[in-house]
């Protein structure tokens, strides 16, 4: 139905908000069934940039699963990271690397970070708090790799800091220990 919708916009003339509305439900439903490859030619399909890139940050916008958001993340920043505003470049890029970060966790876990795909400094910090030291660890390299150069609100050092602070929550006894005399 998608693409008789596209062709009959080949032939009338339809408003510009109706072709996005179309083609953001189309490439997101491509989305949902997994296609990335479809979803990229619908992307690449489309002529005029600026409708593209409509299509592209609505359909961000509407939160769609882990690996919709990873794409359409990429998709983003490959293409349009010119035309962003700094402050959407740098939240779309901060969601680019919380999906990264979440596809390193074990799969069923995934869906208890998910609202935090977007705060990759505050999942880190929600899965210290967890005692998930394991992930962290997979979790802090990849955030090291993904940060090499980029600017995205939070450095390297930021992370570091974090880690410092737990640390030391972790080694702080609340009460005094008492010496055991023999």
């Amino acid at each position: 139905d998608y693409e008789l919708c596209e062709e009959w916009g080949h032939l009338y003339p339809v408003p510009r908000e109706d072709l996005i509305n179309l083609h953001r439900e189309h490439l997101l439903h491509l989305l949902e069934m997994g296609d990335m490859e479809k979803a990229l030619q619908l992307l690449q399909r489309i002529e005029d940039p600026g409708v593209c890139l409509a299509i592209s940050e609505q359909s961000l916008d509407q939160h769609p699963n882990l690996a919709a958001s990873h794409f359409l993340a990429d998709y983003l920043t490959a293409h349009f990271y010119a035309s962003l505003t700094t402050a959407r470049r740098n939240e779309i890029q901060a969601l680019y690397i919380g999906s990264k970060v979440l596809l390193t966790l074990p799969e069923l876990s995934r869906v208890n970070y998910f609202h935090l795909s977007s705060r990759p400094l505050l999942m880190l910090e929600q899965l210290l708090m967890n005692m998930k030291v394991d992930w962290v660890a997979v979790a802090v390299q990849t955030l090291h790799q993904l940060l090499a150069g980029q600017e995205i609100g939070f450095t390297v050092e930021d992370i570091d800091n974090l880690l410092s602070k737990y640390a030391e929550k972790a080694l702080n006894f609340p009460f005094t220990l008492k010496e055991k005399r023999s």
